[in-house]
């Protein structure tokens, strides 16, 4: 079998939902971090991250738009809200900060024009803990995932203003 993720609310190469847009902005989407599920991780893998990220925001650097580390091996689902208010990550899981200064999901939220492109990305890694803090900054998390990944699988969303 081989490394997946899919979900209850999102299609790949679908449009994501009024659910799981934000509610600011001028946009008023109810900002639900959608149901995410994956099987088939390489072997060895003893954690995950999940994270959802817009490569067409128009800041030279993307958008980081959810950031969650630190899933233990046994855990392959995150329910949809999990990410949101009053929502709860696995035990032992960790939001990290986005690209809206915040821990949490934050929904889709373009500039009028162009569809953009929601990449939601669950990575196997090979260690335990990553050894961020709810401050770091998604391109921390990239960089020291780096050298621990051993693999990943993703799934595409498209959302226009």
């Amino acid at each position: 079998m081989s490394f997946r993720i899919f979900s209850n609310d999102l299609r790949d190469g679908g449009i994501l939902a009024d659910a799981h847009v934000l509610n600011q902005f001028g946009f008023n989407g109810k900002n639900i971090s959608p149901h995410l599920a994956w099987e088939g991780e390489p072997s060895g893998t003893k954690s995950f991250v999940v994270t959802v990220y817009d490569p067409d925001a128009p800041t030279g650097s993307g958008w980081w738009h959810w950031i969650v580390v630190d899933i233990p091996n046994e855990v392959h689902e995150l329910a949809a809200g999990a990410g949101s208010g009053n929502g709860s990550v696995p035990r032992g899981a960790l939001q990290t900060r986005t690209d809206f200064g915040i821990a949490g999901y934050g929904g889709a939220a373009p500039p009028p024009g162009a569809p953009h492109r929601y990449i939601f990305t669950v990575h196997a890694l090979s260690i335990d803990k990553l050894g961020v803090d709810a401050e770091s900054s998604g391109a921390m998390v990239g960089f020291l995932m780096g050298k621990h990944t051993l693999g990943k699988a993703t799934l595409t969303v498209t959302f226009q203003a």
